[in-house]
């Protein structure tokens, strides 16, 4: 027979125990990233990985279409943050480009700026030297919700390019790789750090691929339309047998909602320029070393600072 005493000292075992369970729940924060033969989702992988203090915090980087996908999954709750290219964050929050017409996401916020991103045109080897002779041939433009179809249509407009003038495909970059190797497509437009794995492969296997400039009138064109591209380079030897490429690039940000709480962002921040993060960076993807918390607010001001983010940079005298 069980006693009184241990009767009720089993009822307040049992009262303590939700308590504990509580105190030890984790707290999950989802990063939306982009296509697994992108830049996004390795450097995604790797923040996650270092930054994740289970069983407190557990990061996962997930596969997506790219940053209008991410800013959507934002919105719906889907994910509780996303890389998102600096101009798609502009337009999404103040509700103008492509956000024309839809409702501002006004409650986007952001956590830092990672590295440029860099646009690359990528075609067969020989297929055409410039922008311009783009016209006629089949190009991948990427998939819909990613910010590079985006860039994508303004770069060709600003070269006096639609697309009716070439026959357009919307592939995810590992297969407009694989449909330029077999021919069936000649040229497609990728936006992200280089190098980028899939134009890495490709530029060591078969018969060879070049990378057109985005220079002269055009680039021109494009920044005074579009002041958030920025003149950028592609290095010499980057991909294998290619020389420097003048070229455009957008900031990566790293966005997250109002809605998450301030001390969850806060330690997410704290941890991305934690020492153990750094060293992940620098021994991981080669973009890696290009995430500095110097230029970690670089570009930001398109988007507000979440307020869980500002607290660790006025501690860390990014910030007054």
């Amino acid at each position: 027979m069980v006693s009184k005493r241990t009767f009720l000292a089993g009822i307040g075992a049992a009262a303590v125990l939700p308590r504990a369970v509580v105190a030890q729940a984790p707290a999950f924060f989802r990063i939306g990233t982009g296509g697994t033969a992108g830049t996004y989702y390795p450097v995604g992988g790797m923040i996650a990985n270092a930054i994740s203090d289970p069983p407190g915090l557990v990061l996962t980087a997930v596969a997506s279409n790219g940053s209008v996908a991410n800013v959507n999954s934002i919105v719906s709750g889907a994910a509780e943050s996303g890389f998102v290219q600096a101009d798609v964050a502009f337009w999404a929050y103040s509700g103008t480009g492509v956000w024309e017409g839809k409702p501002k996401v006004a409650e986007l916020r952001a956590i830092a700026n990672l590295y440029p991103e860099s646009v690359h045109v990528v075609v067969r080897k020989g297929i055409a030297k410039s922008i311009a002779e783009l016209k006629g041939k089949k190009v991948s433009l990427d998939e819909p919700g990613s910010g590079t179809l985006l860039n994508a249509r303004a770069i060709l407009g600003a070269y006096g390019i639609t697309e009716k003038d070439i026959t357009p495909e919307f592939l995810k970059p590992n297969q407009a790789a694989e449909k330029l190797k077999d021919g069936s497509v000649d040229a497609f437009f990728f936006t992200g750090g280089f190098p980028a794995a899939a134009i890495s492969e490709l530029a060591s296997t078969g018969s060879g691929i070049d990378l057109l400039p985005i220079d002269g009138d055009g680039a021109a064109k494009l920044r005074a339309s579009f002041p958030f591209f920025a003149e950028d380079a592609i290095p010499a030897n980057t991909y294998k047998g290619i020389g420097a490429v003048k070229t455009v690039a957008v900031g990566a940000h790293w966005v997250t909602s109002a809605k998450i709480a301030d001390d969850l962002v806060y330690r997410v921040t704290k941890g991305l320029w934690s020492d153990k993060t750094r060293a992940v960076l620098d021994a991981g993807h080669a973009k890696g070393k290009a995430i500095t918390k110097a230029n970690a607010l670089t570009g930001i001001g398109g988007v507000p600072l979440h307020p869980g983010a500002a607290r660790f940079y006025k501690e860390a005298g990014l910030l007054k």
